[in-house]
């Protein structure tokens, strides 16, 4: 049972909440659930609250957080920084505009990456509030290759598609994987009841995964974590891992991958 399933009183903590938690933070990699959470704001954002999931702090080289935008909320001007940004809406509905091209709507299952240097505004619509997942990286620059241009799209209009010939998995890329303008991805991963990685991976890669749908077991490290919707997970480089799907329906997360990139000794 998710500890949420508990009967709430208002003003009265649920049974067995005290020093219980599902969290753990390791050396490699962090298992977040999003009822130890706090919210906070940002300046440059009204009518919008904040959560941290990953930052350097903890050992990541990119930072990931939840905003949760009021009806009408969103930027209080154009946002530019030399960092690039990735947003992915959990729910609700927002404008956002990238550059100088206009507004475009995007709804559950939109998202949008934002090139370094290149401002951006986005907007709640007033209808009701909006989660959007974010992810801001610094970019790492190689010579002569070109930064990779906006994306704004809805993940509902790109097929599924499965390099890897195993039955019961499926993959969203939605950041085009091996163009090397990109030095990360963000994919959508699906999964069938039972159809597990087929070997525990150990790679230099880091993620940032956000649960999206469905519920399973996650390896980390040398222990499993029964993880649920809206639970995040970062893992640090070479930090073992396998999926192992449970439940009736299908499940799946929203997951970040620095690729693209030589090692810097």
């Amino acid at each position: 049972m998710h500890p949420t399933d508990l009967p709430a009183r208002p003003g009265i903590v649920r049974p067995g909440a005290i020093g219980h938690s599902r969290a753990v933070v390791g050396r490699n990699f962090a298992f977040i659930p999003p009822e130890g959470v706090l919210i906070s704001r940002l300046p440059a954002w009204t009518s919008t609250t904040v959560r941290f999931l990953a930052a350097p702090s903890l050992g990541a080289e990119f930072a990931q957080f939840m905003l949760e935008i009021e009806p009408s909320g969103g930027t209080v001007q154009p946002i530019c920084v030399d960092l690039q940004h990735f947003f992915y809406v959990v729910a609700g509905a927002v404008d956002i505009r990238i550059g100088t091209e206009p507004p475009t709507t995007l709804t559950e299952g939109g998202f949008a990456y934002v090139p370094p240097g290149v401002a951006f505004t986005m907007r709640c619509h007033p209808a009701g509030p909006a989660r959007i997942t974010a992810l801001k990286k610094r970019y790492e620059v190689v010579e002569g290759i070109a930064t990779p241009p906006a994306i704004v799209a809805q993940h509902q209009s790109m097929p599924v598609t499965n390099h890897t010939g195993l039955q019961g998995r499926g993959f969203k890329h939605l950041i085009p994987t091996g163009d090397l303008r990109f030095d990360f991805e963000m994919n959508l991963m699906f999964f069938e009841p039972g159809v597990c990685f087929p070997a525990v991976e150990t790679h230099i890669m880091e993620h940032g995964l956000l649960m999206l749908e469905g519920q399973g077991l996650y390896y980390l490290g040398d222990s499993w974590h029964e993880i649920w919707v809206d639970d995040f997970i970062w893992m640090g480089s070479f930090c073992p891992q396998q999926y192992y799907p449970t439940g009736h329906s299908q499940s799946v997360y929203l997951l970040y991958k620095n690729v693209n990139r030589d090692v810097v000794l």
